[in-house]
């Protein structure tokens, strides 16, 4: 027991040796896919990629001059469809603002499997050399790259990795760059939902700078789509989000085991809708006070920890994938344990918390465990914990020099 309170069982060689086992796995898992699929179908009919299916096709269709279809379930579906030569391949929703579209069309002047593979390799080189700036070195890098979110999120050839490189690098950025920290913070635009921690956090942290550079960014790429496609994509976007509350987040049709929000808890466990609202408000508004105390506070890992772990605890609508930022998170926390020391139970915890996103949306479906969101509760309360513990010492800005 010692030895977990202490982290003296997680050595650098043993934390390697998971790291690399976990790598190996997910490598074999994917090369297995890749070797059994028909096309750009896997042995099991889901599009290699799943929810990168709806991605591509939303981009296809803009640049054929549907844009604003892509908010058309129906017609959304017949595109992924049309792609996969399959009628009976599965609907993969788009339900992002307009200017993720700006990506997809991007992406979707590659074929199909060549931009999964291009997005994924940039977005996770993008999330691994922010690892790298926080903690640095091969023991870091291997965890990056062997993290089970890692390999859910490729396997799913979604966003996580993009959200967590500017929500992240955002944060890591905003001591010593504020203007360019906001600008990342801006593009976050794109999926709203993990943004809304955002401005009371600038406002509180005084960082003035920051402000400007979310406000530019933000404009710039809203400004781009109604110069590219108009008010209709928006307005496709607005009449959608009734449609998208109601059967994808309220009636679970994307599993409740995959949604792991408080919300989505109380739905698992077989609690009413307004109930599972009312949590998810009091768990939102916990969330955010406690970040936003520690940005008062000042430290910057443990402000920066605590903001990624709140964005994820303050939507409803949060899966599984998404918790790349709950990995950054950890990487802020090790940083500061490895210069400051770490606390009892830290470096078990954070192990915990690394490896929980293997074990989750089993547990979620079998167990009705909602093992994710306990995760981002742990990493933020570890980050208050710490705070307290370090009040009155040195304070150690988690970023490098730029050079």
């Amino acid at each position: 027991m010692r030895g977990l309170a202490s982290g003296s069982w997680l050595t650098e060689r043993r934390l390697r040796t998971i790291a690399l086992l976990s790598l190996a796995a997910a490598v074999a898992m994917i090369v297995f896919l890749i070797a059994t699929a028909h096309g750009t179908l896997d042995r099991y009919g889901r599009p290699l990629g799943t929810d990168f299916s709806g991605v591509w096709s939303a981009g296809r269709m803009a640049l054929d001059g549907h844009a604003a279809q892509a908010w058309d379930w129906e017609a959304h579906h017949g595109a992924q469809q049309a792609l996969h030569g399959d009628p009976a391949v599965p609907f993969y929703g788009w339900h992002y603002p307009p200017p993720f579209l700006l990506v997809a069309a991007l992406l979707a002047t590659l074929p199909y499997l060549a931009a999964l593979f291009v997005w994924q390799a940039t977005t996770l080189g993008a999330a691994a050399l922010l690892v790298q700036r926080i903690v640095p070195g091969r023991t870091a890098l291997l965890a990056t790259l062997g993290a089970p979110v890692a390999f859910i999120c490729v396997a799913h050839g979604h966003n996580g990795f993009l959200t967590g490189a500017l929500f992240g690098g955002g944060l890591l950025l905003l001591d010593r760059r504020p203007f360019l920290a906001g600008f990342l913070f801006g593009c976050l635009i794109y999926k709203p939902q993990f943004a809304l921690l955002i401005p009371p956090l600038l406002l509180v942290s005084r960082q003035w700078r920051a402000i400007p550079g979310a406000a530019l960014s933000a404009g710039l790429l809203v400004a781009l789509t109604l110069a590219i496609w108009g008010w209709p994509v928006w307005r496709a976007f607005l009449d959608s989000l009734p449609l998208t509350q109601s059967v994808v987040l309220e009636a679970g049709s994307t599993g409740w085991e995959k949604i792991q929000s408080p919300f989505a808890m109380i739905r698992m466990w077989g609690g009413g809708i307004a109930f599972a609202y009312a949590v998810q408000a009091f768990a939102t508004l916990a969330a955010i006070g406690a970040a936003l105390w520690l940005a008062w506070q000042g430290r910057a890992a443990e402000r920066n920890a605590a903001a990624l772990a709140a964005a994820l605890i303050s939507t409803p609508y949060v899966l599984d994938y998404d918790f790349v930022l709950l990995g950054i998170a950890i990487a802020f926390l090790a940083a500061d344990g490895l210069r400051s020391g770490f606390l009892d139970w830290e470096k078990t915890l954070l192990a915990f918390c690394w490896i929980a996103p293997f074990f989750a949306r089993q547990l979620g479906a079998l167990a009705l465990l909602p093992l994710g969101q306990a995760s981002a509760i742990i990493v933020l309360v570890l980050a208050l914990r710490r705070a307290a513990a370090l009040d009155g010492a040195p304070q150690n800005i988690a970023i490098p020099p730029l050079t």
